[in-house]
């Protein structure tokens, strides 16, 4: 059964150019343009992962994950952002994402990161 991975991304170029990849590399992918239209996804949806840009208007990348966190759901998270200073991953780290890709990454990149996720 193919793996379902919820792409959280605003830029729509690059939420297209990722969701074409995953779809090519065996994944069902499901699309959001923001947070909030991702967890109204997460309601009615079971993704095996989510990958997150962390930049976005309304709500952010981390406010999607402390969400999340919140309330109980153990997806695991991939925050996929150009993000990469040292604090920024930091950041991640303290809040229990230890997956982090910073953009521009390459598609070997995006599918170990993936790979290793769903392995756990």
């Amino acid at each position: 059964m193919k793996k379902l991975i919820l792409l959280i991304e605003d830029n729509q170029a690059i939420r297209e150019s990722a969701a074409e990849l995953l779809s090519l590399d065996g994944y069902d992918v499901l699309e959001a343009a923001s947070g909030e239209s991702a967890l109204q996804m997460i309601q009615t949806q079971n993704p095996d992962l989510i990958i997150c840009d962390i930049v976005m208007s309304g709500m952010d990348g981390y406010d999607v994950y402390a969400y999340l966190k919140k309330t109980n759901n153990a997806v695991p998270f991939i925050f996929s952002t150009a993000k990469a200073e040292k604090r920024d991953r930091q950041k991640a780290m303290d809040m229990g994402v230890i997956h982090y890709l910073a953009k521009p990454f390459d598609e070997n990149e995006l599918i170990s990161c993936i790979e290793e996720c769903l392995s756990c």
